[in-house]
């Protein structure tokens, strides 16, 4: 029979307390050491404890890191939780003074503290991820600047463009979710400590101490906004959420361009799974792998954002443990999709044959006829639609090419406007060239040649300061990092 006055409940320990360790365990124990040297630093230097007692407990606290096997630990409910653990083992060695580290602070401050940190690091590497993808593409855009591609609008052959300008669409994209994640990690760069429960503490606290001790830029402000606000999370999962949204978009038109039917996007062989019964089909799967990743990966984003919704505005286990747990696997399975579509689709090409063949089934040029009729023959663009129009009807019906239907084209003109066109048979064949269609997109944005060189441009400067600022904040934590190291040191010595 249980004896339900002892805490923790078998089932309850089992089901919640025990799981809980574990992933402290593996998540936080490191950071938590941390922790602990900060704000004992922080202590000793504002006189809240004595040298003396500081010294002692870091002795205490470098012992438990040598003596204590974490990964051997197995959670027996002698303890609530991990913290509870630690400050056991510092009792044990220095009696009452072992609970004096505790002075000033929380679970609530030291839990989301943690949870910033872990996230901080994944976050960093998720966005460097983003951008060596952006990288990726930018240079096969740049590769790619004068291969022509049919342009789909609406599932159907629209006009010619340009794999690299294509590609730049893609990446000013990726740039801007990149920029968006930057943001969000921003945010967590904000340190809880000192906002102990709820509301500070009467203790004279350093808090920037502490916070650039951990490696952040400065405290959250508000303390009761350090435990509540967990806005910190659900910013950052709806900034990775996009990311995977907007790939799963360009993954989609992987597919589609693959397709027999279309082929207008080759797959090298080394990403192509041959059929266990039907020896005639190349399966491009690595698409769809990356596909159905990055839609989990968008649901993981979501069952984040979700789990906070309509929770109080207050401490809650809604946005602990084993939520903020349950998100790091968005940062695996989004690694994955990056990662892989950073090496598959600059192996990819175009089949050249494929888009010069739908390039002339489909008169995807046509727009340029209506644009130099309008420039060369003074016509309203309405009434070059039509002679462009009647053109495109005729050579499809006849199964022509574009650039091969002069006579229609003629005929066609003369029946809307009652004379002769100026256009040679040489001006006509210019015009309805794809080549020469890119060519004449020269705007900023388009797909010509200097416009897409200028965008290329941009776009390696956009990342390169992205990057640069990520390495900021790598740098920064790394210099928090030893400046507490050697401050840990010193009051051992003191």
């Amino acid at each position: 029979m249980t004896d339900n006055t002892i805490f923790p409940d078998p089932t309850y320990r089992d089901t919640v307390l025990a799981p809980l360790f574990e992933g402290v365990k593996r998540h936080y124990a490191a950071d938590m050491g941390a922790l602990n040297q900060a704000h004992l630093i922080m202590l000793a230097e504002t006189g809240i404890l004595a040298q003396a007692e500081a010294r002692q407990i870091a002795g205490a606290l470098r012992q438990i890191d040598a003596e204590v096997d974490i990964e051997a630990l197995s959670y027996t409910g002698e303890h609530e939780d991990y913290f509870f653990l630690v400050e056991a083992e510092l009792r044990n060695r220095l009696g009452d003074l072992g609970g004096a580290l505790h002075t000033a602070r929380s679970r609530n401050d030291m839990d989301h503290t943690l949870f910033k940190m872990a996230l901080r690091t994944r976050a960093d590497r998720m966005l460097s991820q983003v951008l060596q993808l952006a990288r990726a593409l930018t240079d096969k855009a740049e590769a790619e600047a004068s291969t022509l591609i049919v342009a789909y609008t609406h599932g159907q052959p629209a006009q010619p463009s340009t794999f690299g300008h294509y590609l730049g669409a893609a990446v000013e994209v990726l740039l801007r979710d990149a920029e968006r994640l930057n943001a969000a990690i921003g945010a967590l760069g904000h340190c809880p400590m000192g906002a102990a429960a709820i509301t500070t503490s009467g203790f004279p606290i350093d808090r920037p101490r502490v916070a650039g001790l951990l490696g952040f830029e400065e405290p959250l402000l508000n303390s009761y906004g350090c435990i509540a606000s967990v806005d910190y999370v659900t910013g950052l999962y709806s900034a990775i959420k996009l990311v995977f949204l907007h790939l799963g978009r360009l993954i989609q038109d992987m597919q589609f361009w693959s397709a027999f039917e279309v082929g207008q996007l080759y797959v090298p062989n080394s990403l192509v799974q041959v059929s266990s019964i039907m020896p005639q089909k190349r399966n491009p799967v690595p698409i769809e792998h990356m596909r159905h990743l990055s839609s989990v990966t968008v649901g993981r984003c979501d069952m984040m954002v979700n789990t906070m919704h309509n929770t109080p505005f207050t401490d809650m286990n809604d946005s602990e443990g084993e939520v903020q747990q349950a998100g790091y696997a968005a940062f695996d399975s989004g690694g994955r999709v990056l990662e892989l579509l950073a090496a598959m689709l600059p192996a990819c090409s175009i089949n050249a044959d494929r888009v010069r063949a739908t390039t002339e089934a489909a008169c995807i040029t046509i727009t340029e006829l209506a644009d130099t009729l309008v420039r060369e023959d003074g016509l309203s663009f309405r009434q070059a639609h039509e002679i462009a129009a009647r053109t495109a009807a005729a050579v499809i019906a006849q199964g022509q090419a574009l650039g091969q239907g002069y006579v229609a084209f003629a005929d066609a003109f003369r029946a809307e406007t009652g004379r002769e066109t100026s256009l040679s048979p040489a001006a006509f064949e210019t015009a309805t060239a794809p080549e020469h269609f890119v060519a004449c997109r020269d705007r900023p944005g388009g797909p010509a040649p200097e416009a897409l060189r200028a965008a290329i441009k941009s776009y390696r400067a956009t990342a390169t300061a992205l990057d640069q600022r990520r390495q900021r904040r790598i740098a920064r934590i790394a210099e928090a990092d030893a400046t507490r190291s050697a401050a840990f040191d010193t009051l051992l010595e003191t």
